[in-house]
């Protein structure tokens, strides 16, 4: 049997070496996974666009909203997977991340199927809240149902890649992502451009390319890290972890699952300038998540690395730390910003040929994507800070972002202005996510405290 000695090429060590070199091979992995990811979803986009029509559009765009407000809370679970696994690398502690592997097997399914049964008969109540237009109400209902039977799937591999990147080991989820999205890309072209099942087709192709990932993810966990112990089935829960999960990860849930819910009343903004509007938006999206693929490597990378150093009492490294990243995530993240202002209308013109929906489009790209930056160095030390298992203020924050910036702001330009200019919502919440984090790390006791309560070392126990 391999010993974890066997695995430690496949790892990154982060509380030895060079700090932004070691970041940066972590979270190059995630941004080719990123890519992967973006590729998919903007498959689906991009078929139903030239093959369906502006309403079927309008409907994909429309329909990942109600989806998240429900995955949220149990992808924050997943993220608190990733907090104790890298808490118990640093500490080299093998009992304890055996004990979270078995415990986060158990919650996939505990979690995965209730929420896919739930979200299936919540799906026309969400969608009338959310006020989407009577042209676009079935394309969207067959879409988020389709969509929600996937939870399963799509809260497992978020669980697996969460313990991988936890234990250093961001290069997997890139080949899991490769596979599905080859399936993704294939069913999409048989289904939807080849049947022409129009939006159910690419919500099918979709869930069935997450389910994959999930089980790719088991049998590579269960190949590569044997001493694991990582099973296909539940073997029950060890309460202890699942209470330190569950404190870490489900704040962090919460306040996607309400962030969530925050996008849908903003999307209930977009709906109500009509499904041109809406359309220009979607399509939108598949420019900014472009613009977006190193945000959530480098936040990834900060989590693990201030995880890692905290469970090993690397409190330099902490320090040196807390500055090196954010810098770095926000430079990489304008300089993607930037690349993407100036290729934004040939990329927009293969979702559309509408002149009033890539107006639209274009105009959302150029002022969301201006203050971006911002928000990467928002993320990046919000979750450097939770990868200590603080999430307490990063929380509170992330919720006034939404409701007290964002949503007030688009709503009084969409009262007293133009809707159509909702977006600038956008960079107003991310200047004040960004200098809320700032000022934490210079007026907080509490995070200077923090850096020298490092807890113990604790020995390897295999």
């Amino acid at each position: 049997m391999k010993t974890p000695e066997d695995h430690e090429r496949q790892k990154i060590d982060m509380t030895a070496g060079p700090i932004m070199r070691n970041v940066l091979l972590f979270a190059l992995p995630i941004i080719a996974g990123n890519i992967l990811q973006y590729l998919y979803t903007t498959v689906d986009t991009l078929v139903i666009g030239r093959f369906c029509g502006t309403t079927s559009l309008a409907a994909v765009g429309t329909s990942s909203q109600p989806v998240e407000v429900l995955l949220c809370i149990f992808l924050g679970v997943g993220t608190g997977v990733s907090i104790r696994s890298s808490q118990h690398t640093g500490a080299g502690d093998i009992r304890r991340m055996r004990e979270t592997v078995r415990t986060s097997v158990s919650f996939v399914y505990l979690s995965g199927i209730p929420i896919g049964i739930i979200g299936y008969f919540l799906t026309p109540a969400i969608l009338k809240l959310m006020g989407v237009p009577a042209d676009v109400w079935n394309a969207a209902l067959i879409y988020t149902r389709i969509v929600f039977l996937g939870a399963l799937g799509n809260i497992g591999y978020n669980m697996n890649a969460g313990l991988l990147r936890g234990l250093g080991d961001s290069k997997a989820s890139l080949w899991f992502l490769l596979i599905s999205c080859i399936v993704n890309v294939l069913l999409d072209l048989v289904l939807v451009a080849g049947l022409r099942m129009d939006v159910s087709g690419a919500a099918a192709a979709t869930a069935v390319a997450m389910f994959l990932s999930w089980f790719f993810s088991i049998a590579y966990i269960r190949r590569r890290y044997p001493e694991l112990q990582c099973t296909w089935l539940p073997r029950g829960v060890v309460r202890a972890e699942l209470r330190h999960i569950l404190m870490i990860g489900l704040p962090i849930g919460l306040n996607s699952s309400l962030f969530s819910f925050g996008h849908m009343a903003m999307q209930t903004m977009v709906n109500a300038q009509g499904a041109l509007f809406m359309a220009g938006n979607s399509i939108a999206g598949r420019v900014n998540g472009l613009a977006n693929m190193a945000i959530s490597a480098m936040s990834s990378a900060a989590t693990t690395f201030s995880g890692q150093n905290y469970g090993a009492r690397k409190v330099d490294r902490l320090r040196s730390g807390q500055v090196l990243i954010p810098l770095a995530a926000g430079l990489i993240t304008l300089t993607f910003d930037v690349l993407c202002i100036l290729i934004r209308m040939p990329i927009l013109r293969q979702f559309s040929s509408d002149e009033t929906v890539l107006f639209y489009a274009s105009r959302f790209v150029v002022v969301q994507l201006s203050g971006q930056w911002m928000f990467a160095v928002y993320n990046s030390i919000s979750n450097f800070i939770n990868g200590l298992g603080r999430v307490r203020y990063t929380v509170l924050v992330s919720l006034l972002m939404l409701w007290a910036v964002r949503i007030p702001v688009a709503w009084l330009i969409a009262r007293f202005w133009d809707g159509t200019w909702i977006m600038l919502s956008f960079p107003a919440s991310f200047a004040f996510g960004m200098f809320s984090m700032i000022g934490y790390y210079i007026f907080s006791k509490t995070w200077k405290e923090l850096l020298n309560l490092a807890p113990p070392r604790v020995d390897n126990m295999k």
